[in-house]
């Protein structure tokens, strides 16, 4: 539009006569417009060279005083001039018709509505757009499935390293309860002949450690790989049990359990594996709790059971907290085991909720720490099926 604007402004019609050259009202006009002024600016020229314009001029009476077909045999002069009287019915002073774009102008003495060709551009724009698309779509597939190639290529070795992992941690812990056994019943053998002794008494210790390890090792192995039986229990129930037992915990460390559970709320689940997860979480707010009460809540939103812990605690980076669920991670790395926890209890925790289909997360502000797990109230029929 904007050179189709310079167009109409520099546009200018010249009367001669056919005889003496002289100008006149009367005479013959000369319908080619000046398209091209000297005073054009260079750089403009090849776009106008590229470029087709018609014009119609009319006089004040409504007259046809020239048309200019831009040499060319796209439109008639007929077809231009019923096309010019058109637009000037309508009045609009620029716009479209087809695949023309117009302007008009009152010149000295007449006036032009001129026209700019947008075939050969809106041609060559769809037939680009078209190119991109076949050619923008083809590659889009063909990076898809390379994408996919190459991710496998990437990630298969990941998923072997972590399956063998996980399959010698379950060796491992089964090779290692025999010997265990073995070295705990010999130790309480050792014990009743020699009565006190300080270094018997440090062989017996280590070796419940070792014990208590393996066996959350095995519940770990347990909890990632190992089909187990699904029905349909009340979730509310197993919440307040644990609550419960846990209560009496709490109250031996100066803390207040405080449970607000909302009753009936059933689900489809392994009773023993969620009743760990609530002991879990529940153990992990009483040992590291700083305040004086714990809070403790299970309700149902929507189709789903939401089980929230939270306790006082110093606050955790946002990057040590996206690690808590690792296994053996600890947020202070100065801590040994002593207290029989070897960073595994909330690994256990989410391999057992991820099994039954739902989410666990952990944040931390206020001084609150919450973890909230999310377990749908009915796992779909075919899982269930699967467990069963």
């Amino acid at each position: 539009m904007d050179m189709l604007n310079r167009y109409a402004d520099q546009y200018s019609m010249q009367q001669k006569s056919e005889t003496s050259g002289q100008s006149h009202t009367d005479g013959k006009l000369d319908s080619q417009p000046k398209n091209k002024p000297e005073n054009q600016p260079p750089e403009d020229k090849p776009d106008y060279e590229l470029s087709t314009f018609y014009s119609v001029t009319f006089s004040s009476d409504g007259n046809v005083l020239s048309v200019y077909d831009g040499e060319k045999t796209i439109y008639s002069n007929d077809e231009l001039t019923t096309l010019a009287r058109q637009i000037l019915n309508e009045g609009y002073p620029s716009g479209r018709k087809d695949n023309l774009s117009y302007v008009i102008r009152q010149k000295d003495g007449y006036i032009l509505v001129a026209f700019m060709d947008n075939t050969v551009s809106e041609g060559g724009l769809r037939t680009m757009m078209r190119n991109v698309f076949i050619v923008g779509g083809a590659s889009i597939v063909v990076l898809f499935f390379i994408s996919v190639f190459l991710a496998e290529r990437i990630i298969r070795p990941l998923e072997e390293n972590d399956t063998r992992q996980k399959q010698f941690i379950s060796n491992a812990s089964h090779e290692l309860k025999t010997p265990i056994s073995v070295i705990g019943v010999n130790a309480e053998i050792l014990s009743r002949e020699l009565s006190q002794n300080e270094w018997l008494s440090n062989i017996q210790y280590e070796n419940n450690r070792m014990g208590e390890l393996v066996e959350q090792l095995l519940e770990l192995s347990s909890a990632e790989n190992k089909e187990v039986s699904m029905e349909e229990l009340d979730f509310s129930y197993v919440v307040t049990g644990e609550a419960l037992a846990f209560e009496t915990l709490a109250f031996e460390r100066g803390t207040t359990l405080q449970s607000t559970i909302e009753e009936e709320i059933t689900l489809t689940g392994n009773q023993n594996q969620l009743t760990q997860v609530v002991a879990v979480l529940l153990d992990n707010a009483l040992r590291h709790t700083t305040g004086n009460y714990i809070d403790l809540t299970l309700q149902k939103r929507a189709h789903n059971a939401v089980l929230s812990v939270t306790n006082d605690g110093k606050e955790i980076p946002p990057e040590k907290l996206e690690h808590l669920f690792d296994r053996f991670y600890r947020v202070d790395e100065a801590r040994n085991s002593e207290d029989h926890h070897y960073g595994l209890g909330l690994s256990i925790a989410k391999a057992i909720v991820e099994k039954h289909g739902g989410s666990i997360n952990v944040s931390c502000s206020g001084g609150k720490v919450t973890f909230v797990v999310v377990l749908p109230t009915k796992l779909a029929r075919h899982r269930s099926q699967k467990f069963l």
